[in-house]
């Protein structure tokens, strides 16, 4: 359990923001009846959620600057510190009434990413990880799997969005995996996605054209629980794209499998 003031901060803006997500998360299922669908109420939840997170935020660390899915880069009087926040991870799941998204919180100190919160509300798991203090959901420690033949690993990965290209390069990078780990998922959420390689239920993952707010509280969470976390296109994490993510062995299996696409 990591009890620092900085976490205490950071979870009670999450918690405050998933009140009325879960209150929304509750009224989807009867939007998707309506002609007009709940994709305008669900861009409305979204944006609230970010609101909500960069108010309680901001009263408790002024200064520090935001780089947010919604209303972009902020930047502040002090400019060591950034948060990273991404109010609705996983809204395609939301708009469908799967219980798969979450809200994901990161700070960015010099250039490092060192904090993240990424709470299932709908499952209620708080995932959190702090730089130095380990990685922890619900209170437990959070360990990397222990497996180490990738034939016995499990490998979350993404799929690029429809106009954005990567396809080509997908599928091929997809047969590559396929053919030397015992299985690949895609549950249509990063950041919770890299939560489950930090809490051993994934034993890697990858995916390309991510913004960092999808993956800087799942990086920390994936050091702090002895895994490896990098990039693929050479890039330092704060400033990457393409990110890749495992345990000490799963990470550098599932780079070479990669690199043969």
């Amino acid at each position: 359990m990591i009890r620092s003031p900085l976490m205490t901060v950071m979870t009670d803006a999450v918690m405050k923001a998933s009140r009325s997500l879960k209150r929304d998360f509750g009224e989807v299922e009867n939007l998707q009846v309506l002609a007009k669908g709940p994709g305008d109420f669900v861009s409305k939840a979204d944006t609230k959620a970010e609101e909500i997170i960069r108010a309680a935020l901001e009263k408790a660390r002024p200064g520090y600057g935001f780089v947010m899915e919604e209303a972009g880069a902020v930047a502040g009087t002090d400019e060591s510190n950034r948060w990273h926040i991404d109010p609705l991870d996983g809204t395609h799941n939301f708009l469908r009434g799967i219980p798969h998204w979450n809200i994901s919180v990161a700070l960015e100190r010099d250039n490092q990413f060192i904090a993240g919160v990424i709470y299932d509300a709908a499952k209620d798991e708080l995932f959190i990880a702090e730089k130095g203090k380990g990685a922890y959901v619900n209170n437990r420690r959070m360990r990397v799997s222990g497996r180490r033949e990738p034939t016995e690993m499990l490998i979350g990965m993404g799929v690029p969005h429809i106009g954005k290209g990567g396809h080509p390069l997908f599928l091929r990078e997809l047969g590559a995996v396929m053919t030397r780990f015992s299985n690949v998922r895609r549950m249509g959420c990063a950041a919770l996605d890299i939560a489950y390689v930090a809490a051993g239920r994934f034993d890697g993952y990858w995916e390309r054209d991510l913004n960092t707010w999808d993956f800087a509280a799942g990086a920390v969470m994936i050091r702090e629980a002895g895994g490896t976390f990098g990039t693929l296109d050479g890039k330092q994490p704060t400033m990457a794209r393409d990110i890749i993510c495992g345990n000490e062995v799963g990470e550098p299996a599932l780079r070479a499998a990669l690199k043969t696409a």
